[in-house]
């Protein structure tokens, strides 16, 4: 847990107490603190879960890799049992796939090279 949300909570519950003070005395000065206090700590709550959301997505995409690292031979031979699947279930798909990746490596290739820009030289 992020020290974002611990600290968030505390204040957000902070807020709420000084914001309940404030409405038994008749207090608004006291009332609008507290609102900005308990505004401030949920902010700050959300912003700290939204790190450990970030830290957890980044340490599975992490583990993801070194497990299909440590396992490429296997992956990728699963990859290729799900390839050709996908190419017997669907042939006229895969056919259509096939065809504009060929045309797009065509026009790739065919393309004439680019030239670099002319060069000014200004002389004052």
């Amino acid at each position: 847990m992020d020290k974002d949300r611990i600290y968030g909570t505390a204040k957000e519950f902070a807020g709420k107490a000084e914001g309940a003070v404030g409405d038994a005395m008749g207090d608004k000065d006291t009332q609008a603190a507290g609102r900005v206090r308990e505004a401030a700590g949920a902010v700050q709550d959300l912003y700290g879960q939204a790190k450990d959301t970030v830290r957890d997505a980044a340490d599975t995409a992490a583990n993801y890799a070194k497990d299909a690292y440590e396992h490429r031979g296997e992956t990728v031979r699963s990859g290729q049992k799900a390839m050709a699947q996908a190419v017997q279930d669907n042939p006229l798909g895969a056919l259509l796939i096939a065809g504009g990746i060929g045309f797009a490596l065509a026009l790739l290739m065919s393309r004439q090279p680019r030239r670099p820009p002319p060069r000014w030289r200004y002389y004052g």
